[in-house]
């Protein structure tokens, strides 16, 4: 199972505002709150998410397979 780690790429979930709420947007990893010790369960990371205007700074973002607004998921593989 991959663990988030500092600068690994990931899949963050736009809220909606600028972009539709739902758009994945590519997104690096600045941290890792290591609050679960359990590698089952997923830590939270701060990101800087790469959008076509500009960056935006987030943390405290769950991890989210089903693409919840707000969240982060791994890259689909294709």
């Amino acid at each position: 199972m991959d663990r988030p780690s500092v600068g690994r790429i990931v899949h963050y979930v736009a809220y909606g505002g600028e972009f539709p709420a739902g758009v994945c947007r590519a997104a690096v990893i600045t941290d890792v709150d290591d609050l679960t010790p359990n590698p089952r369960c997923s830590s939270t990371i701060s990101v800087v998410v790469l959008n076509p205007t500009g960056l935006f700074f987030n943390h405290g973002i769950i991890q989210d397979d089903a693409k919840t607004p707000g969240s982060w998921h791994w890259p689909e593989r294709v």
